[in-house]
Protein backbone atom coordinates (compact mmCIF):
# COMPACT_ATOMS: atom_id res chain seq x y z
CA UNK A 1 0.00 0.00 0.00
CA UNK A 2 1.40 3.42 -1.35
CA UNK A 3 2.27 5.50 2.00
CA UNK A 4 0.47 9.02 3.26
CA UNK A 5 -1.71 9.86 5.72
CA UNK A 6 -5.78 9.62 4.02
CA UNK A 7 -6.87 13.56 4.70
CA UNK A 8 -3.73 15.11 5.78
CA UNK A 9 -4.17 18.97 6.89
CA UNK A 10 -2.62 21.33 4.41
CA UNK A 11 0.88 22.25 4.86
CA UNK A 12 1.55 26.13 3.99
CA UNK A 13 4.45 25.87 0.92
CA UNK A 14 6.46 28.38 -1.00
CA UNK A 15 4.38 31.08 -2.63
CA UNK A 16 1.34 30.53 -0.56
CA UNK A 17 -0.47 33.77 0.43
CA UNK A 18 -1.97 33.70 3.82
CA UNK A 19 -3.98 36.20 5.88
CA UNK A 20 -3.45 36.94 9.24
CA UNK A 21 -5.88 38.41 11.81
CA UNK A 22 -5.79 39.66 15.32
CA UNK A 23 -9.05 39.71 16.95
CA UNK A 24 -8.16 42.12 19.00
CA UNK A 25 -5.27 44.38 17.55
CA UNK A 26 -6.65 44.88 13.90
CA UNK A 27 -4.19 47.22 13.41
CA UNK A 28 -1.68 44.56 13.11
CA UNK A 29 -3.52 42.49 10.62
CA UNK A 30 -1.73 41.81 7.39
CA UNK A 31 -1.32 39.66 4.27
CA UNK A 32 1.98 37.48 3.62
CA UNK A 33 3.53 35.24 0.99
CA UNK A 34 5.75 32.53 1.74
CA UNK A 35 8.73 33.34 0.05
CA UNK A 36 10.92 31.13 -1.51
CA UNK A 37 13.38 30.54 1.22
CA UNK A 38 10.30 29.54 3.55
CA UNK A 39 9.48 32.70 5.54
CA UNK A 40 7.06 35.20 6.00
CA UNK A 41 7.90 38.76 6.89
CA UNK A 42 5.37 40.26 9.91
CA UNK A 43 5.08 43.51 10.11
CA UNK A 44 6.96 44.44 13.44
CA UNK A 45 7.81 41.18 14.32
CA UNK A 46 10.43 40.19 11.88
CA UNK A 47 10.53 37.08 9.92
CA UNK A 48 9.14 33.49 10.85
CA UNK A 49 9.16 30.28 9.03
CA UNK A 50 6.16 29.09 7.47
CA UNK A 51 6.84 26.49 4.90
CA UNK A 52 5.69 23.37 6.33
CA UNK A 53 3.49 24.67 8.99
CA UNK A 54 -0.36 23.88 9.00
CA UNK A 55 -2.73 26.83 9.89
CA UNK A 56 -2.98 26.46 13.36
CA UNK A 57 0.70 25.66 13.56
CA UNK A 58 1.12 29.14 11.79
CA UNK A 59 -1.56 30.69 14.49
CA UNK A 60 1.07 29.45 17.37
CA UNK A 61 4.00 30.82 15.50
CA UNK A 62 2.42 34.05 14.73
CA UNK A 63 0.97 34.81 18.73
CA UNK A 64 4.52 33.90 20.03
CA UNK A 65 5.84 35.95 18.10
CA UNK A 66 3.80 38.75 18.88
CA UNK A 67 3.46 37.73 22.75
CA UNK A 68 6.71 40.51 22.97
CA UNK A 69 4.25 43.47 21.60
CA UNK A 70 0.80 41.97 22.36
CA UNK A 71 -0.94 40.75 25.32
CA UNK A 72 -2.51 36.95 24.63
CA UNK A 73 -2.79 38.11 20.97
CA UNK A 74 -5.63 36.14 19.62
CA UNK A 75 -4.30 35.23 15.77
CA UNK A 76 -6.19 33.54 13.00
CA UNK A 77 -4.66 32.48 9.84
CA UNK A 78 -6.61 31.31 6.85
CA UNK A 79 -5.38 30.66 2.93
CA UNK A 80 -5.90 32.94 0.54
CA UNK A 81 -4.05 31.36 -2.24
CA UNK A 82 -1.93 28.64 -2.75
CA UNK A 83 -0.12 25.64 -5.09
CA UNK A 84 -3.22 23.81 -6.14
CA UNK A 85 -2.59 19.93 -5.95
CA UNK A 86 -1.14 18.45 -9.20
CA UNK A 87 0.33 14.99 -10.68
CA UNK A 88 2.91 14.78 -13.08
CA UNK A 89 2.85 12.30 -16.28
CA UNK A 90 5.39 11.67 -18.08
CA UNK A 91 6.88 8.95 -20.44
CA UNK A 92 4.65 7.51 -23.15
CA UNK A 93 1.07 9.22 -23.04
CA UNK A 94 -0.27 11.93 -25.62
CA UNK A 95 0.29 15.06 -23.30
CA UNK A 96 2.88 14.62 -20.37
CA UNK A 97 2.96 17.31 -18.37
CA UNK A 98 1.89 18.79 -15.05
CA UNK A 99 -1.90 18.18 -14.20
CA UNK A 100 -3.78 19.71 -11.84
CA UNK A 101 -5.89 17.27 -9.38
CA UNK A 102 -9.12 17.55 -9.28
CA UNK A 103 -11.89 15.55 -7.10
CA UNK A 104 -11.00 11.90 -6.69
CA UNK A 105 -8.89 10.98 -9.94
CA UNK A 106 -7.39 7.60 -10.19
CA UNK A 107 -4.39 6.20 -11.94
CA UNK A 108 -6.26 5.32 -15.43
CA UNK A 109 -8.41 8.78 -14.94
CA UNK A 110 -4.74 10.20 -15.02
CA UNK A 111 -3.50 8.50 -18.03
CA UNK A 112 -6.64 9.54 -19.53
CA UNK A 113 -6.53 12.96 -18.11
CA UNK A 114 -2.20 13.48 -20.01
CA UNK A 115 -4.03 12.39 -23.45
CA UNK A 116 -3.86 8.34 -22.69
CA UNK A 117 -1.30 5.85 -23.60
CA UNK A 118 0.71 6.66 -26.99
CA UNK A 119 1.02 3.21 -29.65
CA UNK A 120 4.30 2.90 -27.90
CA UNK A 121 3.42 2.45 -24.61
CA UNK A 122 4.10 -0.43 -21.91
CA UNK A 123 0.19 -0.45 -20.30
CA UNK A 124 1.43 -3.35 -18.30
CA UNK A 125 4.29 -1.90 -16.13
CA UNK A 126 2.88 1.66 -15.25
CA UNK A 127 4.94 3.30 -12.56
CA UNK A 128 3.53 5.67 -9.94
CA UNK A 129 5.82 7.38 -7.66
CA UNK A 130 4.65 8.75 -4.48
CA UNK A 131 6.33 11.29 -2.04
CA UNK A 132 6.66 9.01 1.47
CA UNK A 133 8.58 11.90 3.52
CA UNK A 134 10.79 15.16 2.17
CA UNK A 135 13.80 12.49 1.14
CA UNK A 136 11.99 9.01 0.36
CA UNK A 137 9.38 8.11 -2.53
CA UNK A 138 7.38 4.52 -3.00
CA UNK A 139 7.36 3.11 -6.24
CA UNK A 140 4.77 0.53 -6.91
CA UNK A 141 4.17 -0.66 -10.60
CA UNK A 142 0.66 -1.38 -11.65
CA UNK A 143 -0.76 -3.22 -14.83
CA UNK A 144 -3.28 -1.05 -16.18
CA UNK A 145 -3.73 -3.19 -19.45
CA UNK A 146 -5.24 -6.04 -17.43
CA UNK A 147 -6.75 -4.13 -14.88
CA UNK A 148 -8.53 -2.49 -18.03
CA UNK A 149 -9.07 -5.77 -19.67
CA UNK A 150 -10.69 -7.82 -16.95
CA UNK A 151 -13.02 -3.88 -15.60
CA UNK A 152 -11.41 -4.86 -12.33
CA UNK A 153 -10.82 -1.14 -11.01
CA UNK A 154 -9.18 -2.70 -7.01
CA UNK A 155 -5.69 -2.23 -8.75
CA UNK A 156 -6.72 1.29 -9.91
CA UNK A 157 -5.28 3.65 -7.22
CA UNK A 158 -6.77 7.24 -5.92
CA UNK A 159 -3.91 9.50 -6.79
CA UNK A 160 -2.36 12.04 -4.58
CA UNK A 161 -1.05 15.59 -4.61
CA UNK A 162 2.47 15.54 -6.12
CA UNK A 163 2.43 11.93 -7.64
CA UNK A 164 4.21 11.10 -10.56
CA UNK A 165 3.01 8.67 -13.27
CA UNK A 166 5.74 7.31 -15.53
CA UNK A 167 4.59 4.72 -18.70
CA UNK A 168 7.72 2.99 -20.11
CA UNK A 169 8.23 2.62 -23.58
CA UNK A 170 7.23 -1.29 -24.41
CA UNK A 171 10.31 -3.63 -25.88
CA UNK A 172 8.69 -3.80 -29.63
CA UNK A 173 8.46 -0.37 -29.95
CA UNK A 174 12.44 -0.06 -29.44
CA UNK A 175 12.97 -1.54 -32.55
CA UNK A 176 14.48 1.05 -35.03
CA UNK A 177 10.53 2.44 -36.86
CA UNK A 178 12.37 2.81 -40.14
CA UNK A 179 14.98 -0.12 -41.15
CA UNK A 180 17.28 0.61 -44.53
CA UNK A 181 15.91 -1.66 -47.20
CA UNK A 182 19.45 -2.59 -47.94
CA UNK A 183 19.83 -4.18 -44.29
CA UNK A 184 16.49 -6.74 -45.69
CA UNK A 185 18.23 -7.43 -49.02
CA UNK A 186 19.13 -10.57 -47.32
CA UNK A 187 15.06 -11.23 -46.72
CA UNK A 188 13.70 -9.83 -49.60
CA UNK A 189 16.12 -11.58 -52.02
CA UNK A 190 15.37 -14.86 -50.15
CA UNK A 191 14.34 -17.73 -52.96
CA UNK A 192 10.57 -18.91 -52.62
CA UNK A 193 9.57 -22.34 -52.06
Amino acid sequence: MLGRERRPLYRLSKSDIVEISFAFAPEFNQTVTVQPDGYITLKDAGHLVAEGLTAAELERAVEAAYSVTLHDPQVTAALKDFEHPYFIASGEVARPGKYELRGSTTIAAAVAVAGGFTQQAKHSQVVLFRRVSGELMEARVLNVKRMLNDHDLNEDVPMQPGDYVFVPRSAISKIMRFVPATSMGVYSSAPKF
